[in-house]
């Protein structure tokens, strides 16, 4: 299919992130969510970003100003009507993500296929819950969308190969590079980073180290560029969550199991940066460990 107009479903920090790709790279966006604030806030950030693209030379003010003119929004699903491809990025949670697709299926054009976000729940089980599983996809993007290179790609059991192409050829248009995946729990990135995240918060829950001390300990030692559970707060808490239940659940190893101490930061409220605290504190000019 010729993919001119993209659709995608949640306005948060990821689905603003595919919106700002897919406009500068010249498609028409369709971006919705339930929340018009959310919305509103989406397409700010969206121009923020892009002014400072400008502002650094990577851009010229006629490109961004022909960006964000792609980029129209709404409340409402059938704001989608018209798409080629509708891309869902709302929250990790399968429930959700299920309802989602059968209140959109109904206005989708025959022929308009489906992709989801998600970074860790079967591919085969969301397109089951829509009219078209042949014309159903994982597009995975990294975060932050705009500056992260890769994205996986997931075929379900039933999806084919016309789709499989379309969304190849696509994801190498917006810039980016892709890595295909089966579709296994948490997929390929996840099924080895949140593993690594959860062992940082067992050495946390254990007493072997405190937060700065790991987070040093795995910059310095493995030269990583952020610590693990710095990066745990930066991908959220209830995030990282909900990818390990996945993978424990959906492969009955008991290595996969959450972390009691993740599970309570989450009981807590505290999910990390976006509510100002998680293993930091973010209220400060600097942040500070919480334990």
């Amino acid at each position: 299919m010729d993919i001119r107009t993209i659709g995608i479903i949640g306005a948060g920090q990821m689905g603003s992130g595919i919106a700002q790709v897919c406009a500068t790279a010249g498609y028409s966006v369709k971006l919705s969510d339930i929340n018009a604030e959310q919305l509103n806030a989406a397409v700010a950030g969206i121009t923020r970003n892009l002014d400072r693209q400008v502002s650094k030379g990577k851009c010229e003010p006629a490109d961004r100003d022909a960006a964000l003119s792609r980029i129209a929004t709404g409340t409402s699903l059938d704001i989608h009507a018209d798409c080629d491809l509708v891309i869902e990025a709302a929250t990790e949670s399968e429930e959700l993500k299920r309802a989602i697709f059968k209140q959109l299926v109904p206005h989708l054009r025959p022929d308009a296929m489906v992709a989801t976000n998600t970074s860790s729940i079967s591919i085969t089980r969301l397109a089951a819950s829509t009219d078209r599983p042949e014309k159903f996809i994982g597009m995975h993007f990294m975060n932050p969308v705009p500056v992260m290179q890769l994205v996986e790609i997931i075929r379900g059991i039933a999806t084919d190969e016309s789709t499989f192409l379309s969304i190849r050829d696509l994801t190498a248009k917006l810039g980016k590079t892709a890595a295909i995946a089966e579709d296994f729990p948490a997929f390929i990135v996840n099924r080895i980073l949140l593993p690594m995240i959860n062992e940082a918060v067992y050495t946390l829950y254990e007493g072997v180290g405190g937060v700065e001390a790991i987070d040093t300990a795995m910059k310095l030692g493995a030269n990583h560029p952020m610590g693990p559970l710095e990066l745990a707060d930066f991908i959220g808490l209830d995030t990282c969550l909900s990818i390990m239940q996945v993978l424990y659940e959906g492969l009955a190893d008991s290595k996969y199991r959450p972390c009691p101490l993740l599970v309570k930061y989450v009981e807590a409220g505290w999910l990390g940066r976006k509510v100002g605290r998680g293993f930091y504190d973010y209220s400060g000019d600097m942040p500070r460990p919480t334990r």
